[in-house]
């Protein structure tokens, strides 16, 4: 009986195996190496700040334009007394 060497679908078949094996294990690799550069990016990204809200009895710039818009829509009717002062309290924090 001759030898003969692996047959050629045992070759291709080992092939398919190692090369897929290959793939999964990149594939693998890469998306690690992703999501630990994501992360980074996000621990070095500086937070970002929410505004604050002026503290009670607190008159910034945009306070007072509000309450000019406000006193304006009341002196034009569109707001009632107690619309404004609700608003107003609002605005104020109080």
């Amino acid at each position: 009986m001759i030898r003969r060497g692996p047959s050629l679908l045992r070759v291709a078949a080992t092939t398919a195996v190692v090369a897929g094996t290959a793939t999964a294990v990149s594939g693998g690799m890469r998306n690690r190496q992703a999501q630990k550069a994501e992360a980074q990016q996000a621990a070095a990204a500086p937070a970002p700040v929410a505004p604050t809200a002026p503290s009670a009895g607190e008159m910034t710039d945009e306070v007072i334009s509000q309450l000019k818009q406000l006193a304006d829509l009341k002196n034009q009717g569109i707001l009632t007394e107690e619309e404004f002062a609700a608003q107003k309290a609002k605005l104020l924090g109080a």
